[in-house]
């Protein structure tokens, strides 16, 4: 296996709505600039090479495989990966199969892939000395499949996403599209007494290292305490605080170092139906009990929706002590029981 080593990304700040656009439009215009030139024919006109296999997983790792007769005769072959001056020769190994035919194949590891699009070019030498240089034909577009994965996800350590992509000419390319700053979550612990969340941030230079809740609709905000390890961090969840901010159940979005928190770096449609998670009953260092839901929305975002439920839990002629009630329209700490899901998405 061989990896590409390429220097390494800038890490973005915070740049502003309108600096983001910015950013996105001239982006845009680079790619299909490039898409174009990697596409362009140079030289002799060559028919490009169907690939027997051409696959990209987790923007890290690309699997080449080629019919060795469909190559021709070459006592030397390898994988051309470039973008103007920067590239890397990959050599084709040879492969006999007892139940097909040869095949030449490569596999390589990329690593912090500047933002554009790379070429793919074969190159092969024969025995007299003669350099051929041809291009991939990308496999043909099929309908996306109902699947809860995507075709494409980001390299979980960078963000950045690699795709096979086809240029106007026909022939096979990859872009590489470097990831905007995140607070990617790596885990969270829900435990008796409280919520733990373990995260990272990604392609971040932020100095603000503060973390903060935000309730959604109203956008009361309660400071959270996180610890920092580099570009790791570890918070505990202020359910305390976020339920003293005002009475009944409240959805809460985070921000750590002025950024979402959330799974971004993920190949999944639908978090929220990937990892459905229950409502607890965290008994807090105070006495307090909260009912309290930390999930993932649709999008991947983190939240957690929470519910100071002591005096329902403990007061006469709200239910037997030690069973947590479900709020009516009586109660006064809700709209009935749809209340408890409405806005866990």
């Amino acid at each position: 296996m061989h990896r590409i080593g390429i220097t390494p990304p800038r890490l973005p700040g915070l740049p502003s709505p309108l600096g983001r656009r910015l950013r996105a439009a001239t982006r845009s215009t680079r790619f299909r600039l490039e898409r174009a030139a990697a596409g362009r024919v140079r030289g002799r006109s060559e028919p490009l090479l169907t690939p027997v296999h051409l696959s990209l997983r987790d923007s890290r790792t690309l699997n080449l495989a080629l019919d060795a007769a469909g190559v021709g005769a070459a006592d030397r072959a390898r994988l051309l990966i470039s973008r103007g001056p920067r590239g890397l020769a990959v050599p084709l190994v040879h492969e006999t199969h007892t139940a097909g035919a040869p095949l030449l194949t490569a596999t390589v590891t990329l690593r912090d892939m500047r933002d554009g699009v790379w070429r793919l070019t074969v190159e092969t030498r024969d025995a007299g000395g003669r350099v051929r240089r041809r291009g991939l034909a990308p496999a043909a577009d099929a309908a996306p499949l109902a699947t809860p994965t995507l075709p494409h996800a980001p390299d979980p350590r960078t963000g950045t996403l690699v795709r096979i992509v086809r240029c106007r000419s026909g022939r096979a390319a990859l872009q590489a599209t470097r990831s905007r700053p995140r607070a990617e979550l790596v885990r969270f612990e829900p435990r008796g007494d409280g919520i733990t969340v373990h995260g990272r941030l990604v392609g971040a230079a932020s100095p603000d290292r503060r973390a903060r809740a935000v309730r959604r609709r109203d956008k009361v905000t309660v400071p959270v305490d996180v610890a920092w390890s580099g570009a790791a961090f570890t918070l505990r969840v202020p359910l305390a605080a976020m339920t003293g901010a005002g009475p009944g159940q409240w959805v809460w979005d985070f921000r750590v170092g002025g950024l979402p928190l959330g799974r971004w770096l993920s190949d999944v449609r639908d978090p929220a139906a990937a990892c459905p998670t229950p409502f607890r009953v965290f008994a807090l260092p105070g006495g307090a009990l909260v009912r309290a839901h930390a999930h993932f929305t649709g999008t991947g975002a983190f939240a957690v929706t929470c519910w100071d439920i002591t005096d329902l839990a403990w007061t006469p002629g709200q239910g037997p002590a030690g069973q947590v009630p479900v709020p009516d329209a009586a109660s006064g700490s809700g709209s009935g029981r749809r209340e408890l899901t409405e806005e866990t998405s």
